[in-house]
């Protein structure tokens, strides 16, 4: 098979009318925050046991259609011994993993951030490849200040997006490029806007000048939302906002937007969801979800690391997933919270 056909391929499975991806992807840091406020010890157990219950959950595959590894899940497998990446794609799941490997500050851009990961990207896609991944994922982040994200910030990320994006289609891997307007802060939604639509003209430039093919890839960038610790924006005006930056900065040969939650609760993160795609009118593209915390922290509360709790903690996930499928439509209604 071609690697145009297996990105072809790749696209076809994941990206339909209904369904979004789970951002799984924790790294060994971030899933022991996750883990310590429900007393549950990150140990590599402990860490298999919690994605082969999200990854077995019953069901799953009709409203998921990809799920974002952490590279230690590749090589892991479900109680009954079968890999996980197979567990998934046997609910139709695509199996994807995350391959940035961490960020630290941009020289002579104070405030910026970079995201390391790019040498010996290859050889590891290749390795990931034969574990069953069949997309990668690589976020860069921008903080927002009075004086941040700057123009070298922008560009020195945008660079490493599209130099990343590059490498995945060159061995046939889908890329979901990823970069994220932080929330910190105390920004009004207006600066977001700004910032985020600064950060996306110079990441599809930057594509562009890499020949990246705009139809193999995915995008998934925040919503536009004030700074978390400013007032809360009304879905409606997170919804017309996020619209009017992808319309002016995301071309319509990109398949799929897959949102971020980006420090948004369950049910935030919803109901904006649903907001933009009630207001969408004849957006080009797919608007979807890659949600992280946004559909697993139900999950985590109702586990709590015990045997006992893995049937109401894959109920837990399955019952968001089915609330965003529905807000993938513009038909979740907040009712549904207490029904679903």
């Amino acid at each position: 098979m071609s690697t145009e056909t297996e990105l072809q391929q790749t696209i076809e499975d994941m990206v339909d009318d209904y369904r979004g991806i789970l951002a799984a992807d924790e790294s060994l840091p971030t899933i022991k925050k996750r883990f310590d406020p429900i007393g549950v010890e990150s140990t590599e157990e402990t860490r298999r046991a919690y994605r082969s219950l999200l990854l077995t959950t019953p069901g799953l595959g009709q409203y998921l259609s990809g799920v974002i590894l952490f590279e230690e899940t590749l090589g892991q497998k479900d109680d009954a011994g079968h890999p996980l990446p197979e567990v998934a794609w046997a609910q139709k799941i695509v199996p994807g993993v995350k391959v940035d490997q961490g960020k630290g500050p941009l020289p002579e851009a104070p405030g910026d951030l970079i995201t390391y990961g790019l040498d010996g990207l290859a050889e590891r896609l290749e390795q990931y490849k034969e574990q069953g991944a069949r997309f990668a994922k690589w976020r860069e982040v921008y903080p927002i200040t009075t004086h941040n994200p700057t123009a070298l910030g922008r560009r020195a990320n945008a660079e490493m997006l599209a130099r990343y994006a590059a490498v995945c289609q060159s061995l046939g891997i889908v890329p979901i490029v990823e970069p994220e307007v932080l929330m910190d802060g105390d920004h009004e939604i207006d600066r977001c806007a700004v910032v985020t639509e600064q950060v996306l003209h110079e990441v599809f430039h930057a594509l562009y000048l890499h020949k990246v093919k705009l139809e193999w890839m995915i995008l998934k960038p925040n919503m536009v939302l004030p700074g978390k610790d400013c007032r809360r924006a009304p879905p409606k005006e997170v919804a017309e906002a996020t619209l009017k930056v992808l319309r002016r900065t995301v071309p319509a040969a990109v398949p799929s937007i897959n949102f971020l939650s980006g420090g948004q609760g369950p049910e935030e993160a919803t109901l904006n969801l649903n907001a933009i795609n009630q207001l969408r009118g004849n957006a080009p593209w797919q608007l979807s979800i890659s949600y992280g915390r946004a559909l697993q922290q139900p999950v985590l509360e109702a586990w709590r690391g015990k045997a006992e709790n893995v049937a109401a903690a894959q109920q837990a996930l399955l019952k968001r997933a089915r609330l965003n499928s529905l807000a993938r439509q513009g038909q979740y209604d907040p009712e549904m919270e207490e029904t679903a």
